[in-house]
């Protein structure tokens, strides 16, 4: 190459096209941020759209594979063991997770989260309809108290109607005396799925997967304390009313349920 021709392509100005793409990969940077990197290509394009951005869903993609904007994914730990002489009790949710409505089937799991100081556990209850987070505890042991914390907080917040399913594994805590006499206390349907199988409670272990995702992928926290006070924002703040779902045509589930009250 010729001296001029060097210093012609070195001076020449970005094309409109090199100049839109950076620009994108600015909003697309952002709406990762603002996702806690939990967000694939599909979820960031369906963001910038609802932003008013115009771009291509493939576009979107390609940007993100070559400025490695990746979404992390990791398993979390299975806390709950089976407790036997309670294999009986039926699934009445069969791998279909989906409700007609709000407060007519809750799923729940413990998932569990390092720190320096040692495992925190992290009970959940989550209404199946809006993906809402409707009842939660955290403890540094997992036993029936953490869980029966997280369902009287479901039921004081949600005051569900008889007949809801509760549906969990067949995990000891779950089937505990304690834990039993109130639900049933409250009409709620019992429902297990078979404890460890992912398949049997997909929607929590998706809802604990992006936690783990979000909250501890290269986190180190010094103490329980601090990963407590990280987990209150991610699902009160985050998760429960910015985050969005694709079973939820991209919504959160703040807005399923303000939509479904506006309606009603």
């Amino acid at each position: 190459m010729s001296r001029s021709g060097y210093y012609a392509w070195r001076d020449r100005p970005l094309s409109r096209r090199t100049r839109a793409n950076h620009q994108l990969v600015g909003e697309i940077r952002r709406v990762h941020a603002a996702a806690r990197g939990v967000y694939g290509a599909l979820k960031t394009w369906q963001q910038l759209r609802a932003q008013g951005i115009v771009c291509g869903k493939h576009r979107v993609a390609r940007l993100r594979r070559l400025y490695r904007i990746e979404a992390t994914r990791r398993r979390f730990k299975v806390t709950t063991h089976a407790r036997q002489g309670h294999e009986g009790t039926p699934d009445l949710v069969q791998r279909g997770f989906t409700a007609p409505a709000p407060n007519r089937v809750w799923v729940g799991d413990v998932p569990c989260v390092a720190t320096r100081e040692g495992w925190l556990y992290v009970a959940v209850l989550i209404d199946l309809y809006s993906r809402k987070v409707v009842g939660w505890a955290m403890s540094d042991r997992i036993n029936t108290a953490l869980v029966l914390r997280a369902l009287h907080m479901a039921i004081l917040t949600r005051r569900p109607p008889p007949g809801l399913i509760h549906h969990t594994d067949h995990g000891a805590i779950y089937t505990a005396a304690e834990y039993r006499t109130l639900w049933a206390a409250h009409g709620l349907a019992a429902s297990m799925g078979r404890t460890g199988d992912g398949y049997d409670n997909a929607v929590a272990e998706s809802v604990f997967s992006t936690v783990k995702n979000e909250r501890t992928i290269e986190q180190h926290y010094p103490s329980r304390r601090d990963a407590q006070t990280a987990l209150f924002e991610y699902i009160e703040v985050f998760d429960n009313r910015q985050r969005i779902h694709q079973t939820l045509g991209y919504r959160s589930p703040q807005h399923v349920e303000e939509q479904t009250l506006s309606l009603n």
